[in-house]
């Protein structure tokens, strides 16, 4: 597999929200973050270095939004972040674009991780 120069890196934010217009018109015109929609259940933002995602597709968690890091090979920082005691708290699922699964830190923050197609 190749190295793409970002494993185990912080890649993407993802907020879950009620509204992803509402959402869009806020971030826009307070942060002037631009916006591709991937269908109505998915909208990705860029605020010129970093990107993200609004997502309607699960319950909204005002504790903070998910962070996402990126992994070059998918299984073996799964078994990464098992060996150092962390819990899958949501299984790898596919996505368009890649796969990804959810963990739980020994704090108790869930992020995720992805890895593309």
């Amino acid at each position: 597999m190749a190295n793409t120069g970002h494993d185990r890196q912080i890649d993407n934010i993802e907020f879950n929200v009620s509204d992803i217009a509402r959402s869009k018109a806020f971030y826009g015109q307070v942060f002037d973050w631009n916006f591709t929609d991937y269908g109505p259940t998915y909208t990705e933002f860029s605020d010129g270095r970093l990107k993200g995602g609004f997502t309607v597709g699960e319950e909204v968690r005002p504790g903070g939004p998910l962070i996402i890091l990126y992994a070059d090979d998918l299984a073996q920082t799964q078994a990464r972040i098992e060996a150092a005691g962390a819990r899958i708290s949501r299984a790898v699922f596919a996505f368009p674009g890649g796969r990804r699964f959810h963990f739980i830190d020994p704090d108790g923050y869930e992020l995720a991780v992805w890895s593309a197609a």
